[in-house]
């Protein structure tokens, strides 16, 4: 599909499945989940990151990172923020049905991994939570 970049997409439809979540609206404020580079200012955070698009003949798969920041000394709310993430960005379309995005069709939306870092200061927490997306084109 030409002009539409998958990654875009999938990245909207991230954003709105994370504030659709009261339970991880408890533990971050709707504001603190933005498209931002570096370090929020505002605590706790997370920034929808990078994106990688790798196209095949029929479909493609979108993975996007997504950043966890906390103001803390160990790790535990970036843990816990994480956790919810990973629940929010599941979706099966044997289970759950297609997720229709603006331009494309989301068939399987998974974590693939998290990963947690200390900050050399020891004054924040910072966790990568990478999710990838096979889509189709509408």
């Amino acid at each position: 599909m030409a002009g539409f970049e998958p990654s875009l997409d999938l990245q909207k439809a991230i954003r709105a499945r994370l504030l659709a979540r009261p339970d991880l609206l408890a533990l971050i404020p709707s504001d603190n989940i933005l498209d931002s580079n570096g370090r929020p200012e505002r605590m706790p955070g997370v920034n929808i990151g990078e994106g990688q698009t790798v196209y095949r003949r029929f479909d493609t798969t979108v993975h996007t990172n997504l950043h966890v920041w906390a103001q803390e000394a160990g790790l535990a709310g970036s843990k816990a923020i994480a956790s919810v993430l990973v629940d929010a960005l599941r979706v099966d379309a044997q289970i759950d049905g297609v997720m229709t995005l603006d331009n494309f069709v989301c068939h399987d939306l998974r974590v693939t991994q998290t990963q947690f870092l200390r900050d050399p200061h020891g004054s924040y927490s910072h966790g990568v939570v990478t999710v990838a997306g096979i889509m189709k084109a509408k």
